[in-house]
């Protein structure tokens, strides 16, 4: 009878080894694999028998078996990519995707948008985060929504603009700085500002007119230089009041303030009158108009910030992350997703750089965090237990022969 159950040993490591070969391919075969964590099979004892008397040195094993496998979280490198939506997570963490029943988890952060505007995974599931408006972020986790995104206008309040007029040309001389601002739908209007020489002084008159709408105030004034061809007067800014309700495109009623001045009523140096050609060298203001969404950054705290073509930037999402207990504990569902389980633990949600969460790195992929060099040994040393498990059967084989040839 041992040496039947020696047979049974021999198939238990055959079995129990195969089995951890297939968890050895597994791995090899996912080296390429975008944010694959690698397992480890784990055996342990099959417990048979107590031969007389409970006692602790006459127990019989009756072989080998695969208890389960491991999953090893272990950070993986990095490989640069082109994509602004190809993340990676350096640090504890997983990515919330949704595909419409459920969230799961994943660190393979191949991102795209997709032709509705949302943040997709290559496999089709949602990125999930929450909305940013006015750099406040949203209590909520939702879709990420790209969609229909664009920069709105800022209408103009101050500009300051940088010229020199001619303190040698002759009485009633002209000259036009033409002005660009924006009003508060963001159509660009042309304030020009038209100087005129006053005869026996360095000094301009200026009339404003605008491109679109009525100056109801401001239209007109007085600028002085000194003997250093400095401004000397006025000495406070200059308000210029536009109103557009009659335009071709109504907006509201704009106020524009015209920097000449500091704090203390000096001259900023950007308006100056010296003999020399009039001339326009330079325009400051503070507004702009509509921009569309050109391009996408990520900064490392998970804010996805829109480039617009207005040259203006706006946090728009700021990606959730969510971390377990005990990661090991988390099912597989293929296509490198994860699912919450009774051994994982609930998830707990939140943001990178925040708690225990890691940083999240942009233009940047995961890679499979599997050492070929340890799966190969692992291999070699898995076939060496497989062929000496093969070695007990076919000894034990000898062994039955020897015993059926004693009767002859």
């Amino acid at each position: 009878m041992g040496l039947i159950s020696s047979l049974f040993t021999g198939v238990s490591g055959l079995r129990g080894n195969a089995e951890a070969m297939g968890v050895i391919g597994d791995n090899i075969s996912n080296v390429n694999t975008v944010g694959f964590k690698g397992s480890k099979a784990v055996f342990s004892d099959i417990f048979s028998t107590i031969l007389s008397n409970g006692s602790t040195t006459s127990q019989l094993g009756r072989g080998s078996q695969l208890q389960g496998t491991i999953q090893e979280f272990s950070q993986g490198s990095f490989e640069s990519s082109s994509n602004a939506l190809d993340l990676a997570l350096d640090g504890s963490g997983f990515f919330v995707v949704n595909n419409g029943a459920g969230n799961f988890y994943t660190r393979a952060g191949q991102f795209r948008l997709n032709d509705d505007g949302l943040v997709q995974a290559i496999t089709g599931e949602i990125l999930q985060g929450s909305s940013i408006s006015n750099g406040v972020v949203s209590t909520s986790t939702t879709d990420i929504d790209l969609a229909g995104v664009q920069s709105s206008p800022q209408a103009t309040t101050t500009f300051t603009l940088g010229a020199n007029l001619d303190a040698s040309a002759t009485a009633a001389t002209t000259f036009t700085s033409p002005v660009t601002t924006y009003n508060s739908v963001g159509t660009q209007i042309i304030v020009s500002l038209q100087f005129t020489k006053v005869s026996g002084a360095n000094q301009w008159t200026y009339a404003v007119s605008p491109s679109d709408g009525t100056v109801t105030s401001g239209a007109s004034g007085t600028v002085t230089f000194d003997t250093s061809g400095q401004l000397s007067s006025p000495t406070t800014d200059q308000s210029i009041v536009i109103d557009f309700s009659a335009a071709s495109t109504p907006a509201a009623t704009q106020t524009l303030t015209w920097d000449l001045v500091d704090a203390s009523g000096n001259t900023n140096g950007k308006l100056t009158g010296f003999a020399a050609a009039s001339n326009n060298n330079s325009l400051v203001q503070d507004g702009f108009t509509t921009g569309t969404l050109v391009g996408l950054t990520v900064a490392t705290d998970g804010k996805i910030s829109g480039l617009f073509n207005n040259g203006q930037t706006a946090e728009l999402f700021q990606v959730a992350l969510a971390d377990f207990l005990a990661p090991s504990g988390l099912t597989r569902q293929g296509s490198n997703l994860f699912a919450e389980s009774a051994d994982s633990g609930q998830s707990v949600l939140g943001f990178a750089e925040t708690g225990g969460f890691g940083s999240v790195v942009g233009q940047s992929l995961e890679l499979s965090n599997v050492d070929l060099a340890e799966q190969f040994v692992t291999m070699i040393q898995t076939q060496q237990a497989f062929q000496a498990s093969a070695r007990i059967i076919t000894t034990t084989d000898d062994l039955l022969t020897e015993a059926v040839n004693l009767v002859r």
